[in-house]
């Protein structure tokens, strides 16, 4: 999902009270952007095609915590892309900032009359608003795009709103969707997941040490501690991973889950192991991208029953990774 890496700095304006530097009189791309799918870039894509021709910066509005955590509890959605991830993809787009405005009490009871006058005028001093065409916003939703087009034309700031975007290229009927992403992504289902986003599903993080039980294993592991709210289905993946925001990606094996074989100890980790790789990954960042689904979480009856099924997990993601030619070779080669 990532493009080159715009050189010129990117700004992070959290809960500004009035234009921040280097983005006053922006284009903004407004709304949540979970997942950063294929409508949501299209809205960005839109706002930065109109910055260029105003002679502005183009930046995306969006808002924290999550309007359904505000309303209904701390996590209780399924972040597809956490706050400092979103900014860093929007950073690769090349995008010049994003500016996330608090999603509070007095927000929730704001007007869309007075969002548009108290936030978008007076605290960015906006030229011109993106939105997708399901956007709402104010109190009880009342603001529609028809009222955000109304109030550009009273206020003076230009409107675009985008038309619904089809979930892939081919024009599917299925809406490119965060709550269609999330439910695939419950089911394991990362092939599906990415047809919506338009890139595979990642998540990212430091590498932690842990207990070294893949070390013992033969399969030496990095371990990630995603959000409390990630709700990927429980199992083995085969993944793609990129360290320290390097070029490379290189192949991988993943498991996501609590180890029920060795702890069950009730707190999810992502263990990676990465194939025909050696080093240490300690105190580096990764980027694990998910490609393929292999089995779900097991519990085995001993270590070596465990580590035998390891084995024959990672001769799979061998099969899955390998590029076609590869892997038609490995194909032909079995069936002699």
């Amino acid at each position: 999902m990532t493009e080159t890496l715009s050189k010129k700095p990117f700004i992070l304006a959290v809960d500004p009270q009035e234009p921040p530097a280097g983005l006053a009189g922006a284009v903004v791309a407004i709304g949540n952007f979970d997942g950063i799918h294929r409508g949501h870039l299209a809205v960005i894509r839109r706002a930065e095609a109109l910055a260029a021709k105003l002679g502005k910066p183009c930046a995306v509005l969006t808002f924290e915590p999550h309007p359904a955590d505000f309303f209904r509890g701390e996590r209780t959605v399924f972040r597809l892309t956490p706050l400092k991830d979103k900014a860093k993809t929007l950073e690769y787009l090349g995008l010049d900032g994003i500016i996330v405005v608090a999603f509070n009490a007095e927000l929730a009871g704001m007007t869309a009359e007075t969002f548009v006058t108290d936030i978008l005028l007076r605290r960015l001093d906006v030229s011109a608003v993106v939105a997708g065409y399901d956007f709402h916003f104010g109190a009880k939703r009342q603001g529609t795009p028809d009222f955000l087009k109304d109030s550009g034309r009273r206020h003076g700031f230009q409107v675009d709103i985008v038309e619904r975007v089809a979930s892939d290229l081919a024009g599917s009927d299925e809406a490119a969707s965060s709550t269609a992403t999330r439910l695939a992504l419950e089911a394991g289902d990362v092939d599906h997941a990415a047809h919506l986003l338009g890139h595979p599903f990642t998540i990212t993080g430091p590498v932690l040490h842990g207990q070294a039980l893949g070390r013992q294993l033969g399969f030496p592991t990095a371990n990630l501690k995603p959000e409390g709210n990630c709700r990927l289905r429980h199992g083995v993946y085969a993944v793609r991973v990129r360290i320290d925001s390097a070029e490379i990606l290189l192949d991988g094996i993943a498991n996501y889950g609590r180890r029920p074989t060795v702890d069950d100890d009730g707190i999810p980790l992502l263990e990676i192991f990465l194939l025909d790789y050696s080093g240490d990954l300690y105190g580096k960042s990764l980027e694990v991208s998910f490609v393929a689904f292999i089995r779900g979480e097991e519990k085995f009856p001993s270590l070596d029953a465990l580590k035998a099924q390891i084995a024959a997990d990672v001769a799979q993601a061998h099969a899955l990774l390998a590029p076609p030619q590869e892997a038609k070779h490995r194909a032909d080669t079995k069936a002699q």
